[in-house]
């Protein structure tokens, strides 16, 4: 099923609000104040590309993607960073919309290679990537150090 009345567009500050609340649904605290902080670095950064999915006239879904150079190819680089959709607005077709427009956008800039992490435990998340073509390609390793005073 389509969202019949999704529309997307670039982040813009004024999203603030409801990216924090997508980030909270994707399990990461995200208080308004910290949004903004954070969103005013990504919207800086050329290499960072944000979309937000609107329906009914407010923020739904978004997506951050980053364009890099490589070691291991001549051309650049892609990677998808965040994807969410409110709960209450998923299988509605807006994640698919949201990587579609990220895909024509990577495309537009000359990017054949796209490529995304996600957690181990979302399944569902497994299985839509899975759908649109992506293919498991390895493992990601993270070591978080201690915050020093």
């Amino acid at each position: 099923m389509r969202a019949a009345r999704c529309w997307i567009r670039d982040a813009e500050l004024n999203d603030v609000p409801e990216l924090a609340v997508l980030m909270c649904e994707l399990g990461y605290e995200t208080h308004r104040t910290e949004m903004e902080t954070r969103l005013e670095l990504i919207l800086s950064n050329p290499t960072c590309k944000t979309f937000v999915a609107i329906m009914d006239g407010s923020v739904c879904g978004m997506i951050r993607t980053l364009t890099y150079p490589s070691y291991e190819h001549n051309d650049a680089s892609g990677r998808i960073l965040s994807l969410v959709t409110l709960r209450a607005a998923r299988r509605n077709g807006i994640g698919r919309a949201l990587i579609a427009t990220a895909e024509k956008d990577s495309a537009h800039r000359g990017i054949r290679r796209v490529s995304l992490d996600t957690r181990l435990n979302r399944e569902g998340a497994h299985k839509f990537y899975e759908l649109l073509g992506y293919e498991r390609n390895g493992w990601r390793f993270v070591k978080q150090r201690p915050v020093s005073n």
